[in-house]
């Protein structure tokens, strides 16, 4: 998980960066459309078993759908309006609605000091996301819109990882599961992009798009998406949910040095204050849960 961390912490400014050159829905097709040929590729090779159960099949569908071009398509759409550093500090909230979503479907002991941390962390989230009202940007009423979108695909993201902990459950294959997710989304977004560009728009869009813009969607594609996710859901399988979703914390280490340098972007009062805010919930809710955990560890060893 420490490597998909990585690979989702740098996503952030590559989305941003590529965010210039491609608008939201050609770069999402692009990306698709790249990870439904790895995606047949390996298909074709490894023949992999296919689930038989009707249950498992709707459920599979449902998280691609979740997943990929409804939670995927809220991130970029978000991204391209907010900063990178305020859309993957906001991602870097998701363990909280996992732990609540764990809490109500999975049914996982969450105590009052746990309860007090997600507060605070919650709170921390809402000034992030209002910051731009309170800022003189011209732009602020665009990135208060683009940080909704991004806590949006959160709430999206949250559903599809119980989905994944139930369909590993089932024991369906985590690559499979991440393959099929792709090609779900490929021909979900690829039609409304249609519906939006011509083919001579879309066509003259890649080609002058600079090799830059192109490495980032492979980026996304290769790295950020078949890769992680199936290290993702290959991680869910052998460990708790709201485990895994710790991780995510970490994405504000890996993006702020390329927010800073390579995007040049500014930190603002009020991204400190929340940053600082959901620091000090994010603490007090994961040490006293890491705490409990590895107790219940012990005493399982005994």
């Amino acid at each position: 998980m420490i490597v998909v961390s990585a690979i989702w912490g740098f996503a952030g400014p590559v989305i941003k960066f590529s965010l210039h050159d491609f608008p939201p829905l050609v770069f999402l097709s692009y990306r698709f459309a790249i990870s439904t040929i790895v995606a047949l590729i390996y298909f074709s090779f490894t023949q992999p078993p296919l689930p038989k159960k009707q249950e498992t099949i709707s459920t599979i569908l449902l998280y691609s759908l979740l997943a990929v071009p409804i939670g995927l398509g809220l991130l970029f759409f978000g991204f391209e309006k907010t900063t990178s550093l305020t859309g993957t500090l906001l991602s870097a909230t998701a363990p909280i609605a996992v732990v609540i979503a764990s809490a109500e479907f999975l049914r996982e002991h969450v105590t009052q000091t746990e309860r007090f941390g997600i507060i605070l962390a919650f709170l921390g989230t809402v000034m992030t996301v209002m910051g731009p009202l309170v800022t003189s940007h011209g732009f602020a009423f665009g990135a208060f819109e683009g940080n909704l979108l991004i806590m949006a695909s959160i709430a999206v993201d949250t559903i599809a990882t119980i989905l994944v902990k139930i369909l590993m459950r089932s024991r369906v294959s985590p690559t499979l599961l991440s393959h099929v997710s792709f090609i779900i989304g490929f021909l979900v977004i690829f039609p409304i992009m249609l519906w939006y560009y011509s083919p001579s728009e879309i066509f003259n869009i890649i080609r002058s798009a600079p090799l830059s813009a192109h490495l980032g969607v492979w980026y996304m594609a290769l790295l950020s998406g078949s890769l992680a996710y199936g290290l993702r859901n290959e991680a869910v399988k052998s460990i708790e949910v709201s485990e895994t979703a710790v991780f995510s914390y970490l994405y504000p280490l890996w993006a702020a040095p390329l927010s800073i340098f390579w995007l040049s972007e500014k930190i603002t009062a009020p991204f400190i204050v929340g940053a600082g805010v959901i620091t000090v919930g994010v603490i007090i809710a994961e040490y006293k849960r890491s705490t409990r955990i590895h107790h219940h560890h012990r005493q399982k060893r005994r």
